[in-house]
């Protein structure tokens, strides 16, 4: 049993940071740092939603008058910013710091958001997607790189999890939002799409506040040698939480030397993840190509499916998010805490497999043209009870097994892959499926994500890594 100690007389050694971070008790620190931070997520939930559940309103001739095909472009316009975003913005957060990155992005949001809200045609309304885009992109690399560097080692799993769950909290807001903004005796269709924009925009202002808070993270900042503010930041840290908790007990050697070196050049960074770490850039890879066309496929076009192939009305497409949501929200919630105790490897292999498993199902009732609105949305909700749980942990995973100097860049790096290849061709794909008014080319599109999914699922058995309950810097040595 260790000896409790006040900070002060903690291992003050800046080469024992990070055992020092593992070992604090959850405290209301990392709360706000939580909710700062996670709340990038509900953004990009906010506006997936606010797409998939506009895109039927947008084809009204009193709103932009667009097409199914430039409904499905500003989807993957999006998806395209998001990409190049977590490429430039990815780099900066390893150059710059994590906190100048999270606050930067956010920025650039709320404004290309409250552009958004202005446009008066196709063009307009692209270019502000693919801006905004950019801003949510960048956000993924610099929240992933802070929340897994902050939160201690032995419920990183579970965090990670809940947090990337909270892009349904976005989704219902986004949902909720519509539901109420085109009620025709609220603000209707041709003014209350415009109204959720700026609705967005808004809650992006209140977070800059909040993120002001949040420190520099130590890790990065001992990865650039400096170790007199690394060294600041941990104990007011361990000051705070000791104010909640009483004496915290001493940190253990963590046996991990933590030179400085700064950031890997991109001949390291190809190193590491061509041959160093060849399997599990791989394995990576087709986690985030499988989620992401699984989750765009489905959710841009989800509005366009309802109105055209079971005749909802457009303002009531909002209703059939909710339990899309909550399914997405409540399989991390529950499922969380798993992948902490059993493990990384089973629990990513079956929630992988389980998704592809119920999507294939989904698939086959649709083209036997055995559902209607109400039981496809139910499906959906089973459905990603586990793919929100497989999505969320292909995001944990990247951000966990590969070195801390390229973190931000790694998680960069296959989020731009999975994206760009998942995400930005299946709303594209769909949408030219979903015009073609077949409903057995729609139900191929959703086989094809079952396919990936299934894949995927099989990759991680054989390659995930047994990171629960490990430092980081365990899980991925600092040294080629």
């Amino acid at each position: 049993m260790s000896t409790p100690s006040s900070p002060s007389s903690s291992v003050t050694s800046s080469a024992n940071i990070p055992a020092r971070l593992d070992r604090l008790p959850w405290s209301r620190w990392h709360w706000r740092v939580v909710i700062a931070l996670g709340v990038a997520w509900v953004l990009d939930g906010l506006e997936v939603t606010l797409v998939g559940s506009l895109g039927s309103v947008l084809e009204r001739s009193d709103t932009l008058a667009l097409d199914a095909a430039q409904v499905g472009w500003s989807g993957s316009l999006y998806i395209a910013g998001t990409v190049l975003g977590a490429l430039l913005f990815g780099r900066l957060t390893d150059r710059l710091g994590r906190k100048r990155l999270f606050m930067l992005t956010l920025a650039l949001y709320m404004a290309a958001t409250l552009a958004t809200a202005f446009a008066q045609d196709f063009l307009w309304l692209a270019v502000c997607r693919l801006v905004t885009g950019l801003g949510i992109g960048g956000e993924y690399a610099a929240i992933n790189s802070a929340i897994d560097e902050l939160v201690p080692a032995r419920v990183r799993g579970r965090v990670n999890l809940i947090i990337n769950a909270s892009f349904w909290i976005g989704a219902a807001l986004g949902a909720g939002l519509s539901l109420l903004l085109l009620d025709p005796q609220v603000l209707g269709p041709a003014l209350g799409w415009r109204a959720c924009f700026l609705l967005g925009a808004v809650l992006a202002v209140a977070i800059l506040l909040v993120r002001r808070h949040v420190p520099e993270s130590p890790r990065w900042l001992l990865m650039h040698g400096r170790h007199a503010e690394a060294e600041a930041v941990v104990r007011h840290i361990e000051a705070e939480v000791a104010a909640q908790h009483g004496a915290l007990p001493a940190a253990p050697d963590s046996g991990h030397a933590q030179p400085g070196g700064g950031m890997m050049a991109w001949r390291e960074i190809a190193q590491v993840l061509l041959h160093r770490y060849r399997q599990r850039s791989l394995m990576v890879a087709l986690m985030m190509v499988a989620q992401a066309f699984v989750y765009n496929a489905i959710f841009f076009t989800y509005s366009l499916v309802l109105t055209r192939f079971f005749n909802v009305p457009d303002h009531r497409v909002a209703l059939y998010i909710f339990p899309f949501a909550l399914g997405n929200v409540l399989g991390p919630l529950l499922l969380g805490q798993l992948f902490d105790t059993i493990g990384r490897r089973r629990m990513i292999a079956a929630t992988y497999l389980l998704a592809g498993a119920g999507l294939a199902a989904t698939a086959w009732a649709f083209n036997a043209g055995w559902l209607d609105a109400r039981t496809l949305a139910l499906c959906w909700s089973a459905v990603f009870f586990v793919a929100s749980a497989a999505a969320s942990s292909a995001y944990l995973t990247a951000s966990e097994v590969f070195p801390l100097r390229m973190r931000a860049m790694a998680i960069s790096i296959f989020y731009a892959i999975g994206t760009g290849v998942g995400g930005f061709v299946a709303p594209v794909l769909l949408g030219w499926l979903i015009a073609s008014g077949d409903p057995h080319a729609v139900a191929a599109g959703y086989a094809l994500g079952a396919g990936l999914a299934l894949l995927a699922g099989g990759c991680a058995w054989r390659w995930a890594v047994d990171a629960e309950r490990r430092t980081l810097e365990d899980v991925a040595e600092w040294k080629n």
